[in-house]
C-alpha cells in the first residue's frame, strides 16, 4: 500500500511540487504576481497556441510521423489568418489559418509517406520553406496596401469576440456590471484560497471565444483518439502499421490524416496569435511556440490533458516575464527547493550520482537567490524556454513514444 502511494506522488511530484512552491514563495509581497488573477489571465492566452501546437503534433505522432515542423505550419497559421481576416473577416480568417496549416501538413505528409523522406529533414524543411513563403505572400498580397510591409500585415476586419462570465467575475448584463465573486475572493488574501480564486478569475475574465473553441479541442481529442474507430486505427499504425494493414486498415489514408490535422491544428495555432491577439501578422510572431508545443508534447506523455498542462506551465513562465520581470526572481528559490526534493527523490532510488548533480545545482540556485534582488533581462526573457529545457530533462525517463515512429513503411510491408 505504502509503495502504491509513492509511485502515485511520484509520478505527479513534477507537477504538483512546483505548484505548492509557487504558492508559498507568492506570500511574499514582492513576489505576489505569481498567482494574481492577470497573471493567470496571460498564461492561458499564451499557452493556447502552445497547446494547439502540441495537440497537432500528438495527431501526427500518434500515426508515426515525426512533425517537427509545426512551426512552419503555425506560420503559415498566421499569414492565411492574417489575409483571411483582412479579406473577409475574424472567423473567417481562423478558418483560413488552419487551412494554410493544412496544406503545409499534405507537403509533410506527400514527403514522408508517399516519399519516405527523412521525418526531421521533411520537418526542418517545412520550417524553412514557411518563413520564406509567408513574407513572398506577404509582398504580393499587400504591395499597394497602406500600412503593411514586407513583414506585416494591415489589421484584420472586425473582433473575434470577448466573454467575462457575469456574477463570477463580474462581466456585465444589459450593460449593467455584476458582482465579481471571485475577484472578492482574491482581495481577501488567504493562502491558497485567494490564490484558487485568482486562477478561475484569470480564466473567466475577458476570454476569448476562440479560447473556448481551442480548450474544447482536449476532451474532443480524447474522444477521437481513443474512443473512436478512427482513432483506434491513427494509434495503430503508429504502433504496427504492417498488422494494422493486414486487418484491412489503410494506413497510408491514416498517416495523411494524422499529418494534415496536424497541420490544421498548428495553423489554428497561429492564426490564433493574429486573432485574438496581435490583429496582424508579424513576421517572427510565432517566436518558437512549435518547438515548445512539441516539448508540451512530450511533457504531456503525447495525452491530451497532459498537453494542457505543459502548455500551461510554459504560458505561465512566459506571462510572468511579460506582467512582473521582478517574479521571476521568486523562481529561483522554487527552482532551488524543487531540485533539492528531486535530490532526496533520487537518493531513496539509490541514484547518488545524480544526486550528487542536483545537490549542487539547487545550491547554487540557493546562493543565487540569496545574494541578488533580480534577475538580467537576457534571463527573464529567456524563462520560457528554460522552464521547457528543465521540465523535458525531469520528464524524459516517463515519455512512451509509439512504437513505429519516424519508422518509414511501405504498403504490403512486414516489419
Amino acid at each position: 500500500m505504502t509503495k502504491n502511494i509513492y509511485k502515485f506522488l511520484l509520478k505527479r511530484y513534477v507537477v504538483i511540487t512546483p505548484i505548492l512552491l509557487v504558492l508559498v514563495v507568492a506570500q511574499i509581497e514582492s513576489y505576489s504576481q505569481l498567482t494574481t488573477s492577470g497573471t493567470f489571465g496571460a498564461a492561458v492566452r499564451l499557452a493556447i497556441p502552445i497547446m494547439l501546437a502540441g495537440l497537432g503534433g500528438l495527431y501526427s505522432e500518434k500515426t508515426g510521423i515525426v512533425n517537427i515542423g509545426l512551426e512552419g505550419m503555425m506560420i503559415m497559421g498566421t499569414w492565411f489568418g492574417a489575409w483571411g481576416g483582412y479579406t473577409f473577416g475574424a472567423w473567417q480568417g481562423v478558418f483560413i489559418g488552419m487551412l494554410g496549416g493544412a496544406l503545409f501538413g499534405l507537403i509533410h505528409a506527400i514527403a514522408t509517406v508517399s516519399f519516405q523522406v527523412d521525418h526531421i529533414v521533411s520537418g526542418v524543411a517545412i520550417n524553412i520553406l514557411a518563413a520564406g513563403v509567408a513574407r513572398f505572400l506577404n509582398v504580393i498580397a499587400y504591395q499597394d496596401v497602406a500600412f503593411a510591409s514586407s513583414t506585416a500585415s494591415p489589421r484584420i476586419q472586425g473582433d473575434i469576440g470577448r466573454l467575462t462570465v457575469p456574477y463570477l467575475a463580474g462581466g456585465k448584463i444589459n450593460d449593467n456590471e455584476t458582482f465579481n465573486l471571485f475577484g472578492s475572493i482574491e482581495d481577501l488574501d488567504l493562502f491558497l484560497v485567494s490564490d484558487a480564486a485568482g486562477l478561475v478569475l484569470g480564466f473567466l475574465s475577458n476570454i476569448s471565444h476562440l479560447t473556448i473553441f481551442a480548450l474544447a479541442l482536449i476532451p474532443l481529442s480524447v474522444i477521437v483518439l481513443w474512443y473512436t474507430p478512427v482513432g483506434l486505427q491513427m494509434r495503430s499504425v503508429g504502433e504496427y502499421p504492417s498488422g494494422s494493414e493486414s486487418l484491412g486498415v489503410n494506413v497510408y489514408l491514416m498517416k495523411y490524416f494524422g499529418v494534415i490535422t496536424s497541420g490544421a491544428l498548428s495553423g489554428l495555432a497561429g492564426s490564433y496569435l493574429v486573432v485574438a491577439g496581435t490583429g496582424t501578422y508579424l513576421e517572427g510572431q510565432t517566436g518558437g511556440r512549435g518547438f515548445i508545443g512539441l516539448a508540451s508534447m512530450l511533457f504531456g506523455n503525447y495525452k491530451p490533458f497532459g498537453i494542457l498542462m505543459g502548455s500551461g506551465l510554459f504560458g505561465f513562465a512566459d506571462a510572468l516575464q511579460l506582467r512582473s520581470p521582478d517574479a521571476v526572481h521568486g523562481l529561483l528559490i522554487v527552482i532551488s527547493i524543487f531540485l533539492f526534493v528531486l535530490t532526496l527523490k533520487n537518493f531513496y532510488e539509490k541514484k547518488y550520482r545524480v544526486s550528487v548533480i542536483t545537490l549542487i545545482l539547487s545550491g547554487g540556485f540557493l546562493i543565487w537567490f540569496l545574494n541578488s534582488t533580480s534577475i538580467p533581462n537576457q534571463f527573464v526573457y529567456f524563462t520560457p524556454h528554460i522552464t521547457t529545457l528543465i521540465v523535458l530533462s525531469f520528464a524524459n525517463q516517463r515519455i512512451k513514444l509509439p512504437e513505429k515512429i519516424g519508422v518509414p513503411y511501405k504498403k504490403g510491408e512486414l516489419n
